[in-house]
């Protein structure tokens, strides 16, 4: 059994997710990368754009480290695209604001991502792609809802992996 799981990459789950996961995310990057945004500012935006949210709050919606989303948040204040305010029921906090600009921006993105996400699922018979969405919405929803408690979790990827489906 072990030995026919190490020659079918296949069965393996979680590099299966891994790779779509990867693979999709610098596809996206490149995309968003054309229009001028990063994926990080691209989801700080969207994140954003939905009401008053704290930077704080966004930190923990995007998964991103509070220095990094200061650095972020930075960048997207230079940019025009969005302005810190400080929040009226707690004055040690900021709301993102986004500014029109920002609107017009993440407008663009959000083209972007719906394009290149509707032409890798247009790639599989529509009811595999319900069924992928579907199953990947319930687990997501589900058992992979939270992170559990280990003292050594993985890290995610940074580089490219010179691995593909084949090898």
């Amino acid at each position: 059994m072990a030995e026919a799981l190490l020659t079918a990459p296949q069965t393996d789950l979680m590099f299966l997710l891994s790779w779509a996961s990867h693979v999709l995310a610098v596809e996206q990057t490149a995309g968003l990368a054309e229009v001028g945004i990063t994926a990080r500012a691209y989801c700080v935006l969207s994140k954003a754009a939905s009401g008053d949210l704290t930077q704080g709050q966004l930190t923990e919606m995007c998964d991103i480290d509070r220095t990094t989303m200061v650095a972020t948040v930075d960048e997207l204040e230079q940019a025009g695209l969005a302005e810190r305010r400080r929040s009226a029921s707690d004055r040690r906090a900021f709301i993102i604001h986004v500014t029109p600009d920002g609107l017009d921006m993440l407008a663009t993105a959000s083209e972007v991502v719906t394009r290149i996400q509707s032409e890798v699922l247009s790639t599989l018979p529509a009811p595999q792609r319900d069924g992928l969405v579907d199953g990947l919405a319930a687990l997501v929803a589900g058992r992979l809802s939270a992170l559990p408690q280990h003292d050594r979790a993985p890290r995610r990827r940074r580089t490219p992996s010179t691995r593909t489906p084949a090898s």
